[in-house]
């Protein structure tokens, strides 16, 4: 026990252990006090804070999914109403403001992006610059589709948004096209299959103008009209051999089937291909033809008519037409793709041979009804 609380006498001052105590403890409490009022001020403080940055715009990191859609030529205080409208900014001011701070705000892109609510307005302008927030809406045209397929397929992947009828509209005034002028005004296998990028209001004149000069592009890379010359051919007659090949065979026996029709048009010796009839007479989906079709007196029918057929029967894409520029070396005559599954393609020189390769095709036939 200290000396503090002990008399002369050692005995206990209880008074003054009493008094010290006491003492002691109103210290305590004065600490307590002023802590607690601390604590209670810095509370108060940072609500009134809280109160002060929120009031004009959003904290955290937003609240549910949103699309929104930024309209082509848009200004910063365009763009700042469409996310006012969506409930991502809080205000028009903390925009406006976030903007100035922004040097890159007025490079944000036209198109849709996908945000969320109540962002605080530089998080909503930094996503609007990130363009992988951007939203695509694409279509994709596989390649080997004749035009009315490929009008189909857009109507489809548009949702009806560009309307069959009204890409048979501008296929018929072929002059807005700007198609290459080997294509006599014939749209049909120069809309080059891809995937193409259209905007939310997509018209048909803007995706058949962007398919004919992605034609052209792959065209020149392919230096088309230049090689079709060396091969003695008019770049026309080299993508409707491009079309051939790409109706009759996988990528991988493109060149061969090339080279089965040059030795064929060498020779003078009727094409005979089965594509050809099914355009001909508008069929799709099976293999081979009947007696009737090929007795068809259309132009494209190669069963009566020597040569090529008038023009494409499909689209190509870039590996037919590379194939038709750049024909298999080998001295074959025959082909019939035998396996429907694997696309596998045998090459003959001799009919003898051919037919029976056509054997192989039609025990293949039999043994997967209605495939063939």
């Amino acid at each position: 026990m200290s000396g503090l609380f002990i008399d002369n006498d050692g005995k206990m001052n209880w008074k003054k252990f009493g008094y010290h105590a006491r003492s002691a403890l109103a210290v305590v409490l004065s600490l307590a006090v002023l802590i607690g009022g601390g604590v209670f001020l810095y509370s108060k403080a940072h609500d009134a804070y809280i109160s002060w940055r929120s009031t004009d715009d959003y904290l955290g990191e937003g609240t549910d999914p949103v699309t929104v859609t930024i309209p082509v030529g848009a200004n910063l205080t365009q763009i700042g109403d469409v996310l006012l409208d969506s409930d991502v900014v809080k205000s028009m001011k903390a925009f406006q403001k976030a903007a100035r701070q922004e040097p890159d705000a007025t490079q944000v892109q036209a198109g849709r992006y996908k945000l969320k609510k109540q962002l605080p307005a530089a998080v909503a302008i930094q996503m609007l610059l990130d363009t992988s927030n951007i939203e695509r809406i694409t279509v994709t045209i596989p390649e080997g589709l004749r035009l009315s397929e490929q009008f189909t397929v857009i109507d489809k992947g548009t949702a009806g948004k560009i309307s069959v009828k009204d890409l048979q509209a501008v296929a018929a005034k072929p002059d807005e096209l700007q198609l290459p002028t080997y294509a006599d005004k014939k749209p049909e296998g120069f809309l080059f299959p891809n995937t193409y990028e259209i905007g939310e209001t997509p018209t048909a004149i803007d995706l058949l103008t962007k398919m004919t000069a992605q034609f052209e592009v792959v065209a020149d890379e392919l230096d088309l009209v230049n090689a079709a010359k060396t091969l003695d051919r008019s770049p026309r007659e080299v993508v409707t051999i491009a079309s051939i090949a790409e109706a009759e065979a996988p990528a991988k026996y493109q060149p061969q089937v090339s080279r089965v029709i040059y030795n064929r048009l060498a020779k003078g010796q009727k094409l005979e291909m089965d594509s050809t009839v099914h355009y001909a007479v508008g069929k799709d989906g099976t293999v081979t033809t009947t007696d009737a079709e090929r007795a068809s007196g259309s132009p494209y029918n190669t069963y009566r008519v020597e040569g090529l057929p008038p023009g494409p029967i499909n689209s190509p894409g870039k590996t037919a037409l590379s194939a038709a520029l750049k024909p298999a070396d080998g001295p074959w005559l025959y082909f019939v793709t035998v396996n429907l599954d694997t696309g596998e393609t045998l090459f003959s020189e001799t009919f003898a041979q051919h037919e029976k390769n056509v054997a192989q095709l039609q025990k293949w036939c039999s043994d997967n009804k209605g495939r063939c």
